[in-house]
């Protein structure tokens, strides 16, 4: 074809879309406006979730298909579905003078046909964004932040599709594309794109510790993590308590001290939680029988304040100064925030004791841990009274305490303690004030993670623009923990996990993936054969010595590994529990909390530090990992093999479940790639047309990727 026709069409197809969007400079929705998922015959939907004013709502509109009922100056949507109705929908909302357009899916359950689309990217060519699919699509769903293209920027064929960046995305920072594809089958993975300026960022460099999808989390127990002022030390120093359930001595000022050596750079660390710093109280409660203990609050999840920092971890000036100086290694701080429950000494409850739930149940037995059927008011002792958070008297306080954090430490969001246990007007509640009091008028982002233990479904409820960015995936960290720690069980289970959880969550979801927590045995223990599956695993940490100082079976080190290689390279956000870096051993509660070590490392605990550091810089070096696809390569009992991708820059992730060395053929698929490959932990391998051949040690991974900028 003659270069002036392909000229000519070029310029077709920018003038085409140059006026099919008007972005506003002030958005009245911040961020990007999350999906609604249709549940039965009728879905409820708070416009109070995704605008701050909904009065400024002129008109409401939908696709044909899912018969929107709103009134106008009402905060609530209904959507009325057809049976009939497209896996996936819109709805616009026109306000003073913009629109602005919010995904809805249609729930379904996983496509077991494999017939529904999936699509990739491929290139970029000046404006234009190509991507391919498979299977045949029927419509695409493209948008530029919270508005859907028309077609005169969406150019389809049978093999995938050109999008043209509209021009007006050149007058502003940071924005997304977010894609979708669908067909009678159902709705495709999605596809996020970064842009500055008008641009695909292809470079991780220019993104900052404001992009959530480039975190990397290490969770620290502060009284078990740095003891650097001995002078607030305060024990209980009783015979009621043993040593592994009282203060030791950890604090804020350790914290600082190890962040200013480097210890969280030299990770590859961008965001630091920080277990509850409140005050709790001075005496001892609760009790274990074997061996007989009670427990003082050195964990610190049983305030008896919602605003007064615990002295024995420090103070104001102290926070401050941690914050500060973390800022300015553009490293975040978040905060555990307790809302659930307090302890019975708080004034809280002293006060108003009717604001708390009832401990006994109308059968007149105890509602204490009864986790799921009656989780919105059971108890977790009897000394900490849950709160009535479905009343305006308890939750605009508790919401107005988080909200306290934040503005007055400048803190960059929250892990939310027992977060199923809370009903959902809470966190709209709190959701509602951050973006008000804090996102919009500071023009910044708050990253909120939730804790809840239970289905996908229920996890899922608590996710929104007007709830929490994600939570934790406690249902692929089990997958996980078996399939790494166990040799019989295959690598099929872990992928279809994985699925699940996006189809659920989405691929490029802001859940958090774990390498252990505070209420589970560490993993090494489990990999070593320390601690088994089928026992107790708090009754081990208290009746018997678990891998005092190192695992029984050395082995369990390079399975450690490949958890955490895991985590860092498929989507979501990684985090690591202290300790976890250099392989620290232990049952569940209290013994997953021994003190941290840095010092007197053995030569397996560096070599895990060392490998998990160079994983968490690679990451945060990767476009890839933070915005590329997740391809399946590979899926057996004993080999698992996956493809990140985005627009030419490709990670290849391989794990080996053998005891021995093996050589493994991929076929790549077949797209431009930048550069040639290279091995992150130096194993052989060769790359010739789209076929790699690696070698891939015993109980290993290996990472081979093109193009990433220097680690």
């Amino acid at each position: 074809m003659p270069r002036c026709v392909i000229l000519l069409a070029w310029i077709f197809l920018v003038y085409a879309c140059r006026e099919d969007i008007r972005l506003p400079e002030h958005p009245a929705i911040y961020d990007l406006a999350t999906p609604i998922r249709l549940s039965g015959d009728t879905t409820r939907v708070y416009l109070t979730d995704y605008f701050l004013e909904p009065a400024k709502i002129k008109k409401i509109t939908s696709s044909e298909d899912l018969k929107p009922v709103w009134k106008k100056g009402r905060n609530e949507i209904l959507l009325l579905p057809e049976i009939s109705a497209k896996p996936m929908g819109n709805i616009r909302v026109k306000t003073e003078g913009y629109t602005y357009d919010i995904p809805v899916l249609k729930s379904m359950g996983n496509d077991h046909t494999g017939k529904a689309p999936v699509i990739f990217t491929d290139r970029i060519k000046g404006d234009t964004v190509c991507l391919l699919n498979r299977n045949p699509v029927e419509e695409w769903a493209v948008y530029v932040e919270n508005q859907k293209l028309k077609k005169s920027c969406l150019f389809p064929d049978s093999n995938g599709i050109r999008i043209v960046i509209p021009p007006v995305t050149k007058e502003f920072g940071r924005i997304e594309l977010r894609v979708w594809a669908l067909n009678e089958s159902g709705v495709s993975n999605d596809i996020f794109i970064p842009l500055e300026k008008g641009k695909v960022i292809m470079d991780a460099g220019l993104l900052n510790r404001f992009d959530k999808r480039a975190s990397t989390l290490y969770f620290l127990m502060i009284d078990r993590f740095k003891d650097s002022l001995p002078g607030n030390n305060h024990p209980l120093n009783t015979k009621e308590v043993l040593p592994i359930a009282d203060y030791m001595g950890g604090d804020i000022a350790g914290v600082a001290q190890k962040l200013k050596e480097g210890y969280f750079d030299s990770l590859g660390i961008n965001t630091i939680w920080l277990s509850p710093i409140t005050q709790n109280p001075e005496g001892a409660y609760g009790l274990w029988k074997n061996p007989k203990t009670k427990f003082s609050g050195y964990h610190g999840y049983w305030p008896v304040s919602s605003s007064r920092i615990d002295y024995r971890y420090g103070t104001p000036e102290e926070l401050k100064e941690l914050i500060t100086e973390a800022h300015k290694r553009n490293i975040n701080v978040i905060l555990d925030y307790v809302a659930n429950h307090v302890h019975e000494e708080h004034p809280l409850y002293q006060q108003h004791k009717d604001w708390a739930t009832n401990l006994h149940l109308p059968d007149g037995s105890l509602n204490t841990e009864r986790w799921d059927d009656h989780r919105l008011t059971t108890w977790f002792d009897t000394f900490l009274p849950t709160l009535d958070l479905e009343r305006a008297e308890v939750y605009e306080p508790m919401t107005d305490s988080a909200l306290y954090w934040i503005k007055e430490y400048d803190l960059d969001g929250f892990r939310h303690d027992a977060t199923k246990h809370i009903p959902e007007v809470f966190w709209r509640t709190l959701t509602y004030k951050l973006k008000k009091n804090i996102v919009f008028p500071r023009n910044i982002t708050v990253y909120q993670v939730g804790e809840t233990y239970g289905s996908r479904e229920l996890i899922a409820s608590y996710i929104g623009s007007g709830l929490l960015d994600g939570q934790f995936d406690f249902n692929v960290y089990d997958d996980a923990v078996a399939v790494f720690a166990r040799p019989e069980i295959g690598f099929q289970r872990l992928n279809r996990s994985l699925e699940e959880s996006f189809h659920c969550y989405g691929v490029h979801n802001l859940m958090s993936y774990i390498s252990g927590n505070q209420d589970r045995a560490r993993f090494i223990s489990y990999a070593a054969g320390d601690i088994r599956f089928t026992e107790d695993n708090k009754v081990a940490g208290w009746t018997r010595k678990i891998g005092e100082r190192k695992p029984s079976d050395e082995k369990a080190y390079d399975k450690l590994i490949q958890l955490i290689a895991f985590n860092a390279t498929i989507p979501g956000i990684p985090v690591i529990y202290y300790g976890d870096e250099i392989g620290m051993t232990g049952g569940n509660d209290p013994d997953n909390r021994r003190m941290m070590r840095f010092d007197g490392l053995s030569e397996e605990e560096q070599r895990v530090k060392e490998k998990t550091a160079k994983l968490n810089k690679f990451r945060r070096n990767s476009m890839a990992l933070m915005y590329g696809d997740f391809v399946p390569l590979r899926v057996e009992d004993k080999v698992y093999a996956y493809l990140r991708s985005y627009f030419g820059e490709d990670v290849v992730v391989i794990f080996n479940k053998h005891e021995e060395e093996i050589t493994l053929k991929l076929d790549l698929p077949q797209r431009d790639r930048r550069g040639t490959f290279k091995s992150m932990f130096g194993s052989r391998f060769s790359y010739d047309n789209s076929k790699l051949i690696v070698d891939v040690p015993g109980n290993g991974v290996e990472v081979f990727y093109n193009e990433i900028r220097s680690l």
